[in-house]
């Protein structure tokens, strides 16, 4: 015998694990104020005490500019790298088995394990004009350790898993007989690539890219030990912003700080709609 509601056809939700969206919604607002909000607005707040000449003189100072420059740069240059060679690992690591696979899969995830500062000394000590690589670089005139070019080789070490374990799961997710109807349609590996695998990777690939130069953008401890620190060749931004806290000059250092979280939100804002444009035309 069925019951009254059954009858009518009603429809009983079943409650979620987790409780009601007040209580979430509040948690969430709480967390992210008193994590995110509150800090920024903190910096914020401290840049703005400088007044405007005093804040546009320290963030137009050659060696600030300098410094914005090559944190930026490389981390754009390392990003795209690692969107390259990291969408091959990911593909190689998803498409393939061979020996010691499962090491090459742990490797991936080392930048996440190992502390900043000890991959920096470790890629110093490799990449020194004495080192085991930069002893070889050196007669084919290629200087890595204390020139911008170490720079992006660390941050392309510590930001390539963003982009391997992004792009991973989208991989997993394509059918091999999607590959083989495409070649049996006559389609050239060049075509399957641009026109059948990469409108389905599109969205991770540019998520992972944002991921990583998120993270080069911030980096510190790999950064410094293989860069040399020469101010307005070598120096990032967060090395002047520790500087600047050093010589107690909270103001300017909070004045940097504040142009380089105004450029990365422009930055990060322009590829999430790179990433909702990309979505919308090959989803």
């Amino acid at each position: 015998m069925t019951t009254a509601p059954a009858q009518a056809g009603w429809r009983f939700k079943q409650p979620s694990v987790i409780p009601g969206f007040g209580l979430t919604l509040g948690f969430s607002l709480v967390y992210l104020t008193l994590i995110i909000l509150i800090p920024l607005a903190g910096l914020v707040w401290r840049s703005a005490s400088l007044g405007w000449v005093d804040f546009w003189r320290i963030v137009t100072a050659d060696r600030t500019l300098k410094a914005l420059e090559i944190s930026f740069g490389t981390a754009l240059i390392a990003a795209a790298v690692n969107v390259v060679f990291g969408t091959i690992v990911a593909w190689v690591l998803v498409r393939y088995k061979f020996p010691g696979r499962r090491v090459v899969d742990a490797m991936v995830d080392l930048p996440f394990a190992l502390p900043t500062a000890v991959a920096g000394i470790a890629l110093t000590t490799l990449y020194a004009p004495n080192g085991w690589l930069g002893s070889l670089l050196m007669p084919l005139g290629i200087k890595v350790a204390y020139t911008p070019l170490g720079i992006i080789i660390a941050l392309v070490f510590v930001s390539l898993p963003f982009v391997v374990r992004t792009v991973e799961p989208i991989i997993e997710e394509i059918d091999k007989e999607v590959e083989e109807a495409a070649a049996t349609l006559g389609a050239s590996r060049f075509q399957t690539i641009t026109r059948v695998l990469f409108p389905g990777l599109a969205p991770a690939i540019i998520t992972g890219f944002a991921l990583a130069f998120a993270r080069g953008v911030g980096e510190y401890g790999s950064v410094i030990f293989i860069a040399g620190n020469l101010p307005k060749v070598t120096e990032i931004a967060p090395l002047l912003i520790v500087i600047r806290l050093e010589e107690f000059n909270y103001a300017a250092a909070t004045a940097i700080a504040a142009v380089m979280l105004a450029i990365s939100f422009a930055m990060l804002l322009v590829i999430n709609l790179l990433q909702a444009w990309s979505r919308k035309r090959y989803g």
